[in-house]
């Protein structure tokens, strides 16, 4: 494994924090709240031991200095965050109205954007106390936030998808038939630490009729000799996702799996192929739904082609049709078509691949032709 990537620094915070309140400023916004989650991570370091109800918020407005409200027996902690020392802590106490200590940093008739992982509690108590505020949530008031990853940011992205894809490489020297799911689903999360993950996000694993539901896990089901089987899994290293799927069978395949797997793996390349810098989402979704389409194969895929990664395992943008947001340069996503045959089998292929300034650059390597494991 190779050694952990510097460190974010105060100064690394501090632009981000800027960006933001900028990116705010020009949606016509008065500023944007950020509530304990991965934005506040990303924008800050700062990640609070335990996600209570007392109240945690940072708030970044264009021309203010940044500014983090904490409960005061938490500010210690606060305060030795990486970002700390490019913003303003202000602390309050139990048994005083948080929103109080809020209150005086806002704009009492201002739209603000709010991120997503804040509590019901605290929008209903921000709205109770500045009854003519208004709030947008950040997915859809500022879907760029996370997207475009600078040079460090790409490198952790890169570093999680070598990650899985060792992970991948190994568990096909596992024995599956014989096993259950949830046993083949625990050597892979194993897989996943050893190559340095730290946070293990999910280990699908869907044998036979269960790899026809795109979200099945792993459960009780034996896997037989016979089985298609659909490996998705990722999680976080260095603070930054993987997420990886490939279908694997145990024995030789049928004809018709073969070409069912072989129009995924086409399907996955021509979405693929689509991406540069400047066109639209959906096209990458068209060109992969498209040869899935062509095939006959059309109802069978029942999901968007890809989501955006970085911090967060899911986050924009997403590749789905009605997405007109271009892509740009730096910005990490999935490419994942699937075909899903109902109480047969499912197959599908995913990689996570960056913008580059001609085209795309896949994040994960491994093989996408059928492996064959016993």
């Amino acid at each position: 494994m190779t050694d952990a990537p510097a460190p974010f620094t105060s100064d690394d915070y501090k632009a981000r924090m800027a960006h933001a309140a900028g990116s705010a400023a020009d949606a016509g916004l008065a500023g944007l709240l950020v509530a304990p989650g991965p934005d506040l991570v990303w924008l800050t370091g700062y990640q609070p031991t335990a996600m209570t109800e007392r109240l945690t918020l940072l708030v970044l407005r264009a021309g203010h200095d940044p500014v983090m409200v904490v409960p005061v027996l938490e500010a210690p902690d606060a305060s030795a965050a990486a970002g700390a020392p490019a913003l303003t802590l202000r602390d309050w106490t139990d048994g005083q109205d948080p929103y109080a200590a809020v209150s005086p940093l806002l704009d009492t008739a201002g739209r603000y954007a709010l991120s997503d992982s804040t509590w019901a509690m605290h929008l209903l108590g921000l709205q109770e106390t500045l009854p003519d505020t208004s709030y947008a949530a950040v997915t859809k008031a500022l879907p760029m936030l996370r997207a475009v990853k600078d040079a460090a940011e790409l490198a952790r992205v890169a570093a999680a998808g070598a990650a899985a894809d060792a992970a991948y490489e190994e568990i096909k020297k596992v024995r599956f038939a014989g096993r259950k799911e949830t046993e083949v689903a625990a050597d892979l999360a194993d897989l996943l630490r050893q190559f340095g993950h730290s946070q293990v996000d999910f280990t699908v694993v869907g044998s036979g009729p269960n790899g026809a539901n795109p979200h099945h896990e792993a459960g009780e089901r034996t896997i037989e000799h016979g089985d298609m089987v659909v490996l998705d899994f990722g999680g976080l290293k260095h603070g930054y996702g993987s997420d990886t799927t490939r279908t694997v069978h145990v024995g030789e395949p049928s004809a018709e799996e073969q070409q069912v797997h072989d129009v995924v793996r086409a399907a996955q390349e021509a979405g693929y192929q689509a991406v540069r810098p400047g066109i639209a989402c959906q096209e990458v979704d068209r060109a992969a739904r498209r040869h899935i389409a062509d095939a006959g194969y059309g109802e069978y895929f029942i999901h968007r082609t890809g989501h955006g990664i970085g911090t967060t395992t899911h986050e924009p943008p997403y590749m789905i049709e009605g997405e007109e947001q271009p892509l740009v340069e730096g910005m990490c996503f999935s490419i994942e078509p699937g075909i899903y045959l109902p109480g047969r089998f499912g197959v599908r292929i995913e990689d996570i691949v960056t913008v580059t300034a001609d085209g795309g650059r896949r994040l994960n390597n491994t093989p996408h032709e059928m492996a064959i494991v016993a």
